[in-house]
């Protein structure tokens, strides 16, 4: 395990997230595995409140960043292991960036929108050299890139915390951001390693830190705009 690498298991590890970085050049090849299936909760059956404007509003949103978890996933996966899949899974996962963006165009206008897809779609490229980095073991450019990744979720944050400062301040945005970057780093790092047990272990996690997410930026909508949700 080179040294680089293992700073990154003790940052990570500092927020109980077990983050170990090696290659194995003896090992076997790892066979890809399909990215854990998105799981969100069913709003279209049940009592009468499941089918609420704010429940439906929930259930969107915890459906965009189920996929925009899922196709994260997958989109690492190809990388590491099968780049045939990837140009196609990254499409993919960009497109999400542009829902995600458009769902929130009804509350906050068009400009706000695209503004949101804009940060989004960054947040994703800017795993490229995150991932080329690790995958090569280079410190300098894995230090800079990651620097720039949590950068841009920051951005994120701020982003959300000026649209919706009451029910999105910084003190909650800004961890959630800071978490999905870490959670994202912990899974990348098993599957970079081919340890696929372990990296859906991390994806559960990660997956459930971000169904959290969604539900603040529900409940927020919600809130700020109870004539649109009600």
């Amino acid at each position: 395990m080179n040294r680089f690498l293992l700073r990154y298991r003790f940052i990570v590890l500092a927020i109980l997230v077990a983050v170990s970085v090696s290659l194995t050049a003896c090992a076997p090849a790892a066979t890809p595995a399909p990215a854990p299936a998105a799981t969100t909760m069913d709003h279209t059956s049940g009592a009468g409140v499941l089918s609420s404007p704010a429940a439906q509003l929930q259930s969107a949103m915890q459906e965009l960043w189920a996929h925009h978890m899922q196709w994260t996933y997958a989109t690492v996966d190809a990388f590491f292991n099968n780049q045939t899949a990837l140009e196609p899974t990254l499409n993919r996962l960009l497109q999400n960036q542009k829902d995600i963006g458009a769902a929130i165009a009804p509350y906050y206008g068009q400009d706000a929108a695209n503004k949101l897809t804009e940060l989004l779609t960054a947040h994703i490229n800017g795993a490229v050299p995150v991932l080329t980095a690790a995958k090569a073991g280079d410190q300098a450019a894995l230090d800079k890139a990651v620097a720039d990744w949590y950068a841009n979720a920051q951005e994120i944050a701020d982003f959300l915390s000026a649209a919706n400062p009451e029910n999105w301040p910084q003190s909650a945005t800004g961890p959630m951001m800071k978490g999905h970057i870490d959670t994202t780093v912990a899974y990348s790092v098993d599957l970079l390693k081919g340890d696929y047990a372990k990296a859906i272990q991390d994806y559960d996690e990660a997956y459930g830190h971000m169904m959290m997410l969604a539900d603040i930026l529900a409940k927020g909508i919600a809130a700020q705009f109870p004539d649109k949700v009600k």
